[in-house]
């Protein structure tokens, strides 16, 4: 039998799932930053620089973390919308 509603466009993907504008906004967002830390590690007094650099490399590893492993936008509203079918039930 052939269903005769037309089924509705797909949205189009967002633009942060796309390469191009999730490195771009990645790049900078780290050249920012670098400036921003390169002039708080120049007004540091020495004696306080070892927890400064502790606190950056804390820093850096979950800027790594959530970019390496943090689902897009778009996975997360499929997630979402699976969790919702899910806990609605089935019918």
């Amino acid at each position: 039998m052939i269903d005769s509603h037309p089924q509705p466009p797909a949205p189009p993907p967002l633009a942060e799932a796309q390469w191009l504008w999730r490195r771009l906004y990645v790049f900078a967002a780290s050249f920012a930053l670098w400036l921003s830390l390169s002039e708080v590690v120049d007004r540091t007094e020495p004696r306080a620089l070892p927890a400064v650099a502790s606190g950056l490399m804390s820093l850096l590893a979950l800027t790594l973390v959530l970019y390496l492993v943090a689902p897009t936008a778009q996975q997360l509203v499929a997630l979402l919308a699976d969790l919702r079918l899910r806990l609605g039930g089935a019918k």
